[in-house]
């Protein structure tokens, strides 16, 4: 039975063990999984370093040895390894890990695992189900097949050739050309290519020619968008991918090699595994705070975020992408970058938090501008970069959308200038009474009336992607067990809370989706990524969340609240599940996202029906 008082309870365990998780200075750092791929990868990366500098024995080859036998200790029983320790073995993690054990000579030391791994890579298709798994885009099957090659697995000719002295272009150029790899991996296109150059270069000497003049200039390139902390977007694989191929045509005293392994030196964990990334601080802190109600989060916990928060936001042009001003990257570290994901969340969480102080009303108006500024010609907004469409990860996508409309109707609503998707009301307003308007009321409308246009294209977005069944596609998460790795209910989840922000649960096309989500609940009352996916944590809280309080479907929130006060009582709710999707098919999971959704979904619960008269709800509905 839901009772009120059942879920006061339970968010109350769930909300004290998020609340416990924050750090004194008022963020939430979380915990990525360890990753068998990024440990094979920064395996490699050290030994050809090694290989070259043979003086740091003693230094590199604890860490070497420490990723191999963390290896070993975490090969699936099929012989394979998947991307995190609750995955199962994929062809690209398990050639990675096989290639690592030649690479450093070890094949001899652990005989029956590498015995294993052969079996299965060769099982599975070996290098040609990599090709296939990644199709058209090379920004992972390149670097994979990469590290095959410098581990003597693979002849370097049958390597594809990346264009690397495109890296000498201006950055504005790359949206007009469609290159073979997505925005993000300008590190790995140069790198990698030069590489591929060195062992194995063009046979059309005007190629050549070209790429052995832009060695110097595009090395230059790298040094300057790599990040103080050495690492490429704060990700192990991407900066293994580049140390490896600088050390491997003999330059791991260079500056970007240097840098890089003092990166992967400082983020190796203690049992000998590497994360893919050193973490999430900045999402998971703003997921914390929507997570939370507001009477839990103290006056002091507040200011604190709210100053968290602000000292993150990007002030300058972000060197990697050349993003302007104003946005947020997913961690509070030097190698993060401005996206359309984590700018909203922001947004949301600062409006939440302090939305009257003056400094993030500032910092919200720069990120809402930011937004506008990114927004596609289809009328979606994409992670990184506006008008880089040739690739899935700089395509615009229904998550990073319904995000961005979310943190739209929020700032609206804020500012008393919400009058509904229709823009008319704000633009009658600025023939009538402009004139007469302060100037920075003036502004205030001006903007008002840019988002609200904006925000009808993005529903006429949404509309378009939504698939004839009634579900969307998100792009940064996944589900292991749901064809083709989808997770269309993290998708539906997200899309409808942009909808229901916006009070158009009503339109068809939300209707669709609902009926979508209700369809694929599982008979425990729980959720997965799709119809006959095991049930999660992340996933029914999320469907939970976007089904309350929609008429009709009382019985299916009723089913999906309990099994999520199940798993709390019993003190499960903070076992996670690989549903986060890094890039190019890269799973993790994430610490802290069963406690994060868990705490969301009741909170919405608590916020709507322990004051039903506010929001014309019926008590009894529980």
């Amino acid at each position: 039975m839901v009772s009120l008082d059942r879920v006061h309870r339970g968010y109350e365990i769930v909300a004290h063990a998020l609340l416990n998780e924050a750090t004194p200075e008022g963020a939430w750092i979380g915990e990525l999984s360890s990753s068998p791929l990024s440990t094979a990868t920064a395996i490699a990366a050290l030994q050809l370093v090694l290989c070259q500098e043979p003086e740091r024995v003693s230094e590199l080859q604890p860490f070497v040895l420490g990723g191999l036998h963390w290896l070993v200790e975490h090969q699936n029983p099929d012989g394979g390894w998947g991307d995190t320790v609750l995955s199962k073995s994929n062809i690209a993690t398990s050639m990675l890990a096989y290639s690592s054990f030649h690479l450093t000579q070890t094949v001899a030391r652990f005989d029956d695992p590498v015995r294993r791994a052969k079996i299965y890579v060769d099982q599975h298709g070996g290098i040609d189900a990599i090709r296939r798994r990644y199709g058209k885009d090379h920004s992972f099957s390149v670097p994979i097949l990469t590290q095959c090659a410098l581990a003597g697995l693979i002849p370097w000719h049958t390597l594809t050739p990346l264009p690397f002295e495109l890296g000498c272009l201006p950055h504005w150029f790359y949206r007009w050309i469609r290159l073979p790899v997505v925005s993000y991996a300008l590190p790995a296109l140069i790198a990698i290519g030069q590489v591929r150059h060195h062992h194995a270069p063009s046979r059309n000497p005007l190629i050549r020619l070209i790429r052995r003049m832009a060695v110097i200039p595009t090395l230059g390139k790298l040094a300057r968008i790599q990040p103080e902390s050495g690492g490429f977007l704060e990700a192990t694989p991407l900066t293994s991918f580049v140390t490896m191929s600088l050390a491997s045509m003999g330059q791991p005293d260079h500056p970007v090699a240097r840098r890089g392994i003092e990166f992967l030196k400082d983020s190796v964990r203690s049992d000998g595994s590497w994360p893919i990334d050193t973490n999430l601080a900045t999402w998971v802190t703003t997921l914390s705070v929507g997570a939370l109600l507001a009477r839990s989060i103290s006056e002091q916990k507040s200011r604190s975020t709210t100053a968290w928060l602000l000292s993150q936001q990007h002030t300058i042009v972000h060197r990697y992408t050349n993003a302007d001003p104003g946005g947020w990257a997913w961690t509070n570290l030097s190698g993060g970058v401005p996206d359309a994901d984590d700018t909203p969340g922001a947004v949301l969480a600062l409006l939440k938090l302090e939305p009257i102080n003056p400094e993030v009303r500032l910092a919200v108006e720069k990120a809402i501008e930011w937004l506008l500024n990114l927004q596609n010609s289809d009328g979606g907004w994409p992670t990184f970069c506006r008008g880089w469409g040739a690739l899935p990860f700089d395509r615009s996508a229904p998550d990073l959308t319904a995000h961005t409309l979310r943190a739209f109707h929020r700032w609206l609503s804020v500012n008393h200038v919400f009058s509904g998707v229709s823009s008319a009301s704000c633009r009658n307003r600025r023939l009538n009474v402009g004139a007469k308007m302060p100037e920075a009321e003036w502004k205030q409308v001006l903007l008002a009336d840019r988002v609200q246009r904006a925000a009808v294209r993005g529903f006429r977005f949404l509309a378009r992607t939504q698939r004839s069944d009634g579900a969307w596609l998100p792009l940064w998460f996944g589900n292991q067990f749901a064809n083709d790795d989808e997770n269309p209910v993290y998708g539906v989840s997200r899309v409808l809370m942009a909808y229901r922000d916006w009070l158009r649960l009503d339109d068809p096309v939300a209707r669709r989706g609902i009926s979508w989500l209700a369809s694929v609940q599982n008979c425990d009352g729980g959720w997965g990524g799709a119809l006959l996916t095991p049930s999660s944590l992340e996933e029914t809280a999320l469907a939970v969340e976007a089904l309350l309080p929609v008429p009709d479907y009382e019985q299916a929130c009723r089913r999906g609240l309990e099994w999520i006060l199940v798993q709390v009582e019993s003190g499960k709710f903070r076992e996670p599940a690989p549903i986060g999707l890094y890039f190019a098919k890269l799973w993790y999971f994430e610490r802290l996202y069963p406690i994060i959704f868990t705490s969301s979904a009741l909170a919405r619960f608590l916020d709507l029906f322990s004051c039903p008269a506010a929001h014309d709800v019926d008590p009894c509905w529980y």
